[in-house]
């Protein structure tokens, strides 16, 4: 990848001196179960066995270390990145507040505000609670922190494409969930320079293909609702700025199908025994419904993410 791309490798491994290590170094191992059932070498890299249960907290850390104490954040989430940087704030003493949707997941609001962040709820969808959030720090003394915008969220998660790129064999391919496009970025920034020549597979819902349909066309396409219970990747208008970070960086885009979705849930939590959220699972979803694409290929995907409401076990988990 030419050196024109904003993120650079150098800041990516700067960034595992002030990440703290409960992030770091997450398990990435091949799965009996899955490769199996997908006549495949599936490798799994899973970022939920932590303090927040996702991949989030690798960006937030990175930007936090680098804030004033003295400048209060506010930002917007679906709940994942807002929980990080209440846990990352919060333990620099940097007062945030994060802005969710009036339907956000509840576990997450909660954990939001467990994790110390002050949390509002505003707005009928992530996009809007992101633009009144834009607003209300644009009126204060606040800063405004835009996950994928803000360059720390790809560098934190450029450190899971470290970790990657040091697997004993060269993956054929890697699927990664795309929501705003910062845990793409990041990884991919790495797999270009370290792993070129394994083809990095953007998926998405269908519910909420605004991401992939942007790059598709070399165009902003947004939409005017979201329909996927995948909340984590459920983007409406894509960030212009994650845009270009991503221009020449994803080989291909797969949309996934929420009934896929659900049967991922319940395979992940079979075979490899942990309860991932939607978003988590849609590279495995793409791999089941692309079968014969990836049959006999060494596959790898993140699990980014595991925050679920009882309700949500209740119903998927059957």
């Amino acid at each position: 990848m030419p050196n024109t791309h904003r993120l650079q490798i150098q800041e990516i491994e700067d960034a595992l001196t002030v990440i703290e290590s409960v992030f770091l170094n997450s398990p990435q191992y091949n799965s009996p179960g899955l490769s199996e059932r997908f006549d495949a070498d599936v490798i799994i890299k899973i970022e939920t066995l932590n303090p927040i249960k996702s991949f989030k907290a690798r960006g937030s850390e990175v930007l936090a270390s680098r804030a004033s104490r003295d400048t209060p954040i506010i930002c917007a989430s679906a709940g994942n990145f807002g929980q990080a940087m209440a846990y990352s704030c919060t333990k620099r003493q940097i007062p945030v507040t994060v802005y969710a949707s009036k339907y956000a997941n509840q576990y997450k609001v909660d954990m939001m505000r467990a994790f110390g962040a002050n949390v509002i709820q505003e707005g009928n969808d992530f996009d809007a609670a992101k633009e009144i959030a834009r607003k209300k720090a644009h009126y204060s003394d606040a800063r405004f922190v835009e996950d994928s915008a803000d360059i720390e969220t790809l560098i934190g998660s450029g450190t899971i494409g470290l970790e990657l790129s040091e697997l004993p064999s060269q993956l054929d391919y890697l699927l990664i969930p795309l929501g705003n496009g910062a845990l793409f970025s990041g990884i991919a920034r790495v797999m270009k320079d370290r792993s070129p020549a394994t083809q990095l597979i953007a998926v998405q819902s269908v519910g909420a293909p605004a991401m992939i349909e942007s790059m598709r066309k070399r165009q902003l396409i947004a939409h005017d609702h979201v329909n996927t219970i995948a909340d984590g990747i459920a983007v409406r208008l894509p960030v212009q700025q994650s845009l270009i970070d991503l221009d020449g960086l994803v080989d291909d885009t797969l949309l996934v199908s929420e009934q896929e979705i659900i049967s991922s849930i319940r395979l992940i939590h079979d075979q490899v025994g942990i309860i991932p959220e939607p978003s988590a699972v849609v590279g495995v979803a793409a791999i089941a419904e692309n079968r014969d694409r990836f049959k006999n290929k060494r596959i790898g995907t993140i699990l980014c993410g595991g925050n679920l409401t009882e309700e949500q076990k209740k119903e998927w988990l059957v």
